[in-house]
């Protein structure tokens, strides 16, 4: 039931006053001031996946990065030595083969005059084999340490901000180590709030940033469990700055509601300190000292709070 109903029509004890409104109780709701912090949805750390010593690092704090960026190197000395060993056994194996090869067919042509039996001939075709696998083998092994050679280049792995980087080129890092770390996935506020005030809150409640120019969010999550007293909540707001990450925002959440009588601002006129407002009592107006209490907006009217000097039915005279 709307506080403010504009009498249009006959009072019960007389005619109406053009401008009157008739005093019921307005349902208000009771903001409470705390802080947010902004933060990223999605943070994630940049890790190193071998180990060794950075070689270039190409960002810093505070820059933009697309995901799979390039963000960093890590050389590590002993896998390019051990490539250098694989490509010198692959080298002697493959020697090894060719004369084994040629074994062969000096065996098959030996065979042929029926110099030499068929049990050293398939030794010889078995040593061909054997080679040509241990060469497989050495070739596999080869490409594992070229496969972790390439994974010394760290990747962002998503699109976002580079909030932390507590590395420098130099430094020597151990794999799965965190060369920077990404704030992607859009931003919003983090709000803590006291439990007393949860059963309050529900997912889709408006906020209220007053910080600066005034803007509205919604709650988009609660999270049930309760941390040192407080519940955890995040908001989404439309336009918020993300400059400074972790940036603490003032911001007025809904925590109750209470009745209140309320009327028009330019409704009261203040004489000598003291606030009055007129009213019609059986035709006739009057005025009558009210103590005013805070100043709230309904459907963009600006009214203010009657703690007492009047009652709910008082019919008010507005200008």
């Amino acid at each position: 039931m709307r506080a403010l109903l504009i009498a249009a029509s006959l009072l019960a004890t007389g005619p109406a006053l053009a401008g009157s409104l008739t005093l019921a109780p307005e349902t208000l709701t009771e903001w409470k001031a705390v802080y947010g912090r902004i933060e990223a949805k999605e943070t994630i750390p940049a890790r190193a996946r071998i180990g060794g010593t950075i070689q270039s690092l190409s960002v810093t704090e505070g820059d933009l990065v697309s995901a799979g960026q390039e963000i960093a190197l890590v050389h590590d000395d002993k896998i390019a030595f051990q490539i250098a060993a694989h490509d010198a056994q692959i080298a002697a194996l493959q020697a090894q083969l060719a004369t084994a090869e040629t074994e062969l067919k000096r065996g098959e042509t030996l065979v042929e005059r029926g110099v030499a039996t068929v049990q050293r001939l398939d030794q010889l075709r078995t040593s061909v084999d054997v080679i040509r696998g241990q060469i497989s083998t050495t070739e596999a092994q080869r490409d594992i340490s070229v496969q972790q050679a390439s994974e010394g280049r760290v990747l962002a792995p998503s699109a976002g901000r580079v909030l932390t980087v507590p590395v420098t080129p130099g430094a020597v890092i151990l794999p799965g180590e965190p060369v920077a770390t990404i704030g992607g996935g859009g931003f919003f506020l983090r709000l803590s709030i006291p439990e007393r005030h949860a059963a309050a809150l529900a997912e889709g409640d408006a906020i209220r940033i007053t910080d600066g120019e005034e803007k509205e969010g919604r709650i988009a999550k609660l999270y049930p469990q309760i941390d040192n007293g407080r519940v955890t909540a995040d908001v989404e707001v439309a336009g918020l700055e993300t400059d400074f990450v972790n940036a603490r925002v003032l911001v007025r959440l809904p925590v109750g509601t209470r009745e209140a009588l309320v009327i028009p601002a330019d409704a009261v006129a203040t004489r000598s300190g003291i606030d009055f407002v007129t009213v019609s009592e059986a035709g006739e107006e009057a005025e009558r000292a009210v103590v005013l209490g805070e100043t709230v907006t309904l459907d963009g009217a600006e009214m203010v709070e009657i703690l007492t000097g009047l009652e709910a039915g008082d019919t008010v005279v507005t200008p």
